[in-house]
């Protein structure tokens, strides 16, 4: 709640809740609460949906907050009667672990080395940052996969995503933020930078790169662009989510061929639900993470 100081004639000072600071906590409160709605909503959709009757919410309208019609698992069998989700389950946690696994020691080793003051660190870090704003489009970057071999390999989703400029900044702030006089007492007991990094600065810096490690397990667990340009004839490495793009893609023409079937209307919000949950159960177990990685990533010493 937002307070106010107020002083007295004898110099002790209290704090009393203002006016505006109420109106603005009632406002940026309501706008959150919007904005929980906004997220929740579409999710609540596709559960619900995915138990309801496929007829009754074929010709139904608008919003629904609860199942409508008999509930039935008709969508999930559809979906787990093909063999490609379970095939995209295992390929993306084989992508997920890799790709995170690999990531994480370049993002902590390269955030180190720039937080590091060397020769070259101003050099270094413009390069990194260069890499946030621009790339080298999709048909040369297509071009370099090709002549390393990476097409239609596992190799082209784990290998050029493990990495991320921003990561590298982030765990470099958060090394920054490490108290130097407890860096220089490191050096004097005669701490090398690998012992400086691994006993010292990065057990201090785990909020962030806890929120670093998620970060890239949901954007490896939701990443399906990659593999539709360089998996696009290895269908046997499709990660869940371009098998869960394709299968939405064939359930639809399928109903526009004429041959409905209602059962398979619930395709789509099947598949939307069990992409969804396994990767939502993750997050209250990182929140604290999360928080405490926020606040102290952009705060150093």
């Amino acid at each position: 709640m937002a307070k106010v100081k107020t002083k007295y004639r004898n110099g002790g000072m209290v704090e009393k809740n203002s006016v505006l600071g109420w109106i603005a906590d009632i406002i940026i409160y309501a706008l959150l609460i919007v904005m929980m709605f906004i997220c929740v909503i579409p999710l609540w959709y596709s559960l619900v949906a995915s138990f309801s009757d496929g007829f009754t919410l074929y010709n139904s309208e608008g919003m629904i907050w609860l199942p409508v019609g008999d509930l039935t698992l008709a969508g999930y069998a559809h979906v787990f009667a093909s063999n490609n989700v379970l095939r995209g389950y295992l390929n993306t946690i084989i992508y997920v672990v890799g790709a995170t696994a690999l990531g994480f020691v370049l993002n902590v080793l390269a955030g180190y080395v720039l937080s590091r003051n060397t020769r070259y660190r101003g050099i270094m870090i413009l390069f990194v940052m260069f890499t946030m704003m621009f790339n080298g489009g999709l048909i040369p970057t297509y071009i370099v996969m090709r002549s390393l071999g990476f097409v239609n390999s596992p190799l082209a989703i784990i290998i050029p995503t493990c990495t991320n400029s921003y990561f590298m900044i982030l765990m470099m702030n958060a090394y920054l933020g490490v108290p130097q006089s407890t860096v220089e007492a490191a050096q004097l007991d005669g701490a090398g930078h690998f012992r400086l990094m691994f006993q010292i600065c990065l057990p201090q810096c785990m909020s962030i790169a806890t929120v670093v490690l998620l970060y890239s397990v949901v954007f490896q667990w939701n990443s399906w662009f990659q593999a539709y340009v360089y998996l696009s004839t290895a269908r046997d490495w499709w990660p869940l989510q371009l098998v869960v793009n394709n299968m939405i893609s064939e359930n639809a023409n399928f109903m526009q061929s004429g041959n409905i079937d209602y059962s398979r209307f619930l395709i789509q919000y099947g598949l939307v639900v069990v992409a969804t949950i396994p990767i939502l159960c993750v997050f209250p177990f990182f929140q604290k993470y999360i928080e405490k990685g926020a606040v102290l990533g952009g705060v150093k010493e």
